[in-house]
């Protein structure tokens, strides 16, 4: 390890919500080590796993709870620092903060991306920068960039090393849980973007910080592209009967059509993350298993669009559309039978065959009653609950998740132990995604669509739920059929006045979040991440990442803001 530079900095002493001294923070650190090895928390830690964690450290050491983020920083650190220390110098990034430069003399430029460190020697990161990249780091010197996530997403960074004031801790890690990032954060011992400073052989510690046993952080952009490279023409003619008859040729077509393939995205997900062996491509068996969880989704697909009249899908005539409704019925039965022979003729023993049958069949089962439920309410139309339009939403679009989930776990080896987990978490996930299907309906469809409640529609029951006695009997005339383009402007006023896009926002958020903390329960830490990132990924948490970018955030480039100095 380097000697420190010997500069001086006019120092302040830490924020009120830090310990004042190196002994006390010195102490503090070795309390969480002590914890942590004790507790053993399995990463990553959810915000609400990590405050828990925290508040227990400080009541166990009697520091006032004041301190509870500096404490959960630390308390990430250690979940997080086995793992970085196993990831190859050349996959980290360090992340540094302009504020610990020389302001005053510092003659370095920004560009968009952040600060261009000339290295002149005049402040400690210009020690931090050349050494980390003489290891192998990327170095980077702008604080919460988009470009951070991006270089995680693409696999060329697997870990970060960051330092940071707490604030920007605070709205940086979200994003960074969002996508199970591992990383260990020093924190800078005062907000502010002036005279800040920091434990610097922390720094020094984490930066060189490393073992011989490599991890690697599975890649989810290769998962996606080996899953898409399922539904060529050329791979499925390999796994689905065509033998010329019509209906085969129905089926085949229909099975290649565009789609976001999540169903068996979480397939191959389950299965590499629960696999012993990480660095083996997926096989024959997880590819013929997830063929057979979207054989089970598109034909879903044909028997909905039938059943809520729709005319299109994936921008074209859906299949009953343009060949009538007893072709398109048969060719959606005829790829359930595809799906449950694909699963039975799968590789492995017989007992794994039984189970995933046994999950399919339930999913199956499930997915009726849930379609069912609608149909019965579409024959005779009626206000509905939010309560009620979220078990329909329960029932119809969580078994596809489940059944994907399990079927990977089992391919995987594994048995009961992870079935009532993974039934939560893919409930919660299948409301908060169907909430965001119906979010996006309403912003995006034309009037007349977003205002006919064809389908049990979560806006109009928050509506409901909201309004008065005379604007019910206007959303009624929608509930009960009548033409909303009628009375068009005055229902879109209404939802405007009552906020009901932003309470379903709320409301797909509370799931999402039920989803996160119901993975609180996994012990596989490789799992836990993995399902914590596919909810990312979903839902895009990580895209609008952006906090105290300093070039955009109005920094001059001799470093004073244009704008009030916020850390």
């Amino acid at each position: 390890m380097p000697d420190e530079p010997a500069i001086v900095r006019p120092l302040r002493p830490p924020q009120d919500n830090i310990p004042q001294t190196r002994d006390q923070r010195d102490a503090l650190l070795q309390a969480v080590g002590d914890y942590i090895e004790r507790a053993e928390p399995v990463s990553p830690l959810s915000v609400e796993e990590l405050r828990s964690h925290a508040l227990a450290v400080l009541r166990g050491v009697g520091l006032d709870e004041k301190y509870v983020d500096y404490a959960a920083v630390l308390v990430s650190n250690e979940v997080w620092r086995p793992t970085v220390a196993r990831i190859p110098y050349e996959k980290r990034l360090l992340l540094l903060p302009k504020c610990l430069r020389n302001a005053e003399e510092c003659p370095a430029q920004f560009d968009d991306i952040g600060l261009l460190c000339e290295g002149c020697g005049r402040c400690m990161m210009s020690e931090f920068k050349s050494q980390a990249e003489r290891l192998g780091y990327a170095v980077l010197i702008a604080e919460g960039s988009p470009v951070v996530m991006s270089l995680i997403e693409t696999g060329k960074v697997e870990a970060v090393v960051g330092v940071s004031c707490l604030s920007v801790l605070a709205r940086v890690f979200p994003y960074m849980e969002a996508g199970a990032v591992p990383g260990v954060a020093i924190p800078l011992l005062r907000d502010g973007c002036a005279n800040t400073n920091v434990d610097a052989d922390w720094v020094w510690d984490a930066i060189y910080r490393s073992n011989e046993e490599q991890a690697h952080r599975l890649n989810l952009e290769n998962l996606r592209s080996q899953v898409s490279s399922w539904f060529t023409e050329e791979s499925l003619s390999e796994l689905l009967t065509v033998a010329g008859s019509r209906t085969e040729k129905l089926a085949f077509e229909w099975m290649g059509k565009v789609g976001k393939r999540w169903r068996p995205f979480l397939v191959a997900c389950t299965y590499q993350a629960l696999a012993k062996d990480k660095d083996i491509p997926l096989g024959d068996a997880v590819r013929q298993a997830g063929v057979a969880v979207e054989c089970f989704h598109k034909a879903s697909l044909i028997h909905d669009d039938i059943e809520d009249g729709d005319d299109l899908r994936y921008g074209d005539k859906t299949l009953h559309a343009e060949y009538g409704v007893p072709i398109a019925l048969n060719a959606g039965d005829f790829l359930l039978g595809e799906g449950y022979r694909l699963l039975a003729e799968t590789a492995g023993s017989d007992g794994q065959k039984a189970r995933m049958l046994a999950v399919a069949a339930r999913g199956h089962r499930d997915l009726c009653l849930g379609q069912g439920s609608e149909l019965t309410w579409i024959q005779s139309p009626r206000s509905l609950t939010v309560a009620e339009v979220i078990d329909i939403f329960r029932k119809k679009t969580s078994p596809a998740f489940e059944v994907a989930l399990k079927v990977g776990a089992i391919l995987a080896g594994y048995g009961d132990e992870l079935s009532d987990i993974l039934e939560e978490y893919s409930q919660s996930l299948g409301i908060a995604y169907q909430i965001r299907d119906d979010i996006e309906d309403f912003r995006s469809n034309d009037e007349s669509a977003a205002l006919n409640a064809v389908r049990p529609s979560l806006m109009l029951a928050l509506a409901y739920e909201r309004a008065g006695r005379d604007d019910r009997k206007l959303l009624d005339m929608v509930w009960y059929g009548a033409d909303g383009r009628l009375c068009a402007a005055e229902i879109e006023e209404l939802l405007t006045k009552l906020r009901v896009e932003h309470l379903a926002s709320e409301l797909m958020d509370s799931y999402k979040s039920r989803a996160i903390s119901c993975l609180g329960k996994l012990t596989n830490s490789d799992l836990k991440g993995l399902l914590r990132r596919v909810i990312g990924k979903i839902f895009n948490d990580f895209e609008i990442m952006g906090c105290c970018n300093d070039h955009k955030a109005g920094y001059d480039q001799g470093g004073e803001s244009s704008q009030a100095s916020s850390g």
